[in-house]
């Protein structure tokens, strides 16, 4: 027997959705300038970034997997960091290289992901996972005014290196397993 297929509407789902609406809120909040707004931003951020770690294990431990969070999540993931990263560099306060090679490779990445969705997925990686941890601390020390510039800068520079080491990775991966032969099907050597 098949189990039933979760509902649509489910907390790991609301969660994403929570992701997705905070997003107009931090670019708001930074964008209204001073203090308080950039405390706002910073809080709007961690309160999505919360939600980002949370709806995956919710929607893996209580079966509540579905085609809209597959679909969703990265979505809001990338939502999220990339309205975050252009609203800083708008404001002047991170480098534009930074924020196009972030979002370069996080466009490549997801265009692998279709290039080789017939033959399977890849998984998360820890360099994936420690990637998206040091974007969420870069990005949330920019936001908030207290913290000495070459802090915010060691970190982020820690992130653009592990974000490209992983677009790497995520390359070698996708081209491995696009040379697996599909199943049932024999590939023959040139």
């Amino acid at each position: 027997m098949v189990p039933p297929q979760p509902g649509l509407v489910n907390l790991a789902n609301v969660l994403t959705v929570v992701r997705l609406v905070l997003v107009p809120a931090v670019v708001a909040c930074l964008d209204a300038g001073g203090t308080g707004w950039r405390v706002a931003a910073f809080a709007a951020f961690a309160t999505a970034s919360v939600t980002d770690m949370l709806d995956g294990r919710i929607a893996r431990s209580r079966g509540l997997i579905t085609d809209f969070g597959k679909i969703a999540d990265p979505i809001a993931d990338k939502a999220l960091t990339g309205a975050a990263l252009v609203t800083l560099s708008y404001l002047g306060w991170l480098p534009w290289w930074v924020t196009a090679l972030i979002l370069a490779r996080e466009v490549t990445v997801t265009g692998l992901r279709f290039w080789v969705i017939r033959y399977g997925v890849i998984a998360a990686s820890r360099g994936g996972k420690l990637k998206t941890l040091l974007q969420v601390l870069a990005i949330s020390l920019y936001m908030l005014p207290w913290i000495p510039e070459w802090l915010r800068a060691v970190v982020m520079a820690a992130a653009v290196l592990v974000t490209v080491a992983t677009g790497g990775d995520y390359a070698i991966r996708a081209a491995r397993l696009r040379r697996r032969p599909l199943s049932g099907q024999v590939r023959r050597a040139p």
